[in-house]
């Protein structure tokens, strides 16, 4: 008996399966990696409502507990701070996110220690892990160049 699936058209395989269930991969193309655009739809800039609404779902929930989160809108060349709660130490996910046409750069620091320091192209979203060794206040920037919405959020891991 042979199965033949057609159709993985990311991947541009093709799989095989002869009686003993075994899958034999063979190309169909000699394409590369397939780069879908971006979702147009993540290139503006949103407020209100639908800003809450975006941030809701571009930073799911966590597994652990979540310390500190924000959202916000950034004029262009504007850049903003926030400092969190105190957090035990411990080791957290920092989730980052943004939205618009460009890169938003975030920083999250403890004290002088830079834990994060990343520029993110809008319509992405990151997952940094950082250990505090002792409790601490981070404080995290956010700044672009054009209009941008970010988000981020602190959980413990």
């Amino acid at each position: 008996m042979v199965f033949i699936a057609l159709g993985c058209s990311l991947t541009a395989c093709e799989y095989t399966y002869d009686d003993a269930g075994r899958p034999a991969a063979s190309p169909t193309s000699t394409s590369n990696n397939i780069v879908l655009p971006p979702d147009p739809a993540l290139e503006d800039t949103v407020s209100g409502e639908a800003l809450e609404e975006w941030a809701k779902l571009a930073l799911p929930e966590s597994q652990g507990q979540s310390f500190y989160s924000s959202h916000g809108y950034l004029n262009p060349g504007e850049s903003k701070t926030e400092q969190t709660v105190q957090l035990p130490g411990g080791t957290y996910a920092v989730t980052l996110a943004c939205r618009g046409t460009r890169r938003v750069t975030f920083s999250v620091a403890s004290g002088e220690a830079k834990l994060v320091d990343l520029t993110l192209g809008c319509a992405n979203a990151r997952v940094s892990v950082v250990q505090l060794e002792k409790d601490a206040v981070l404080s995290i920037s956010v700044g672009s160049r054009s209009d941008a919405n970010f988000a981020y959020r602190v959980s413990r891991l």
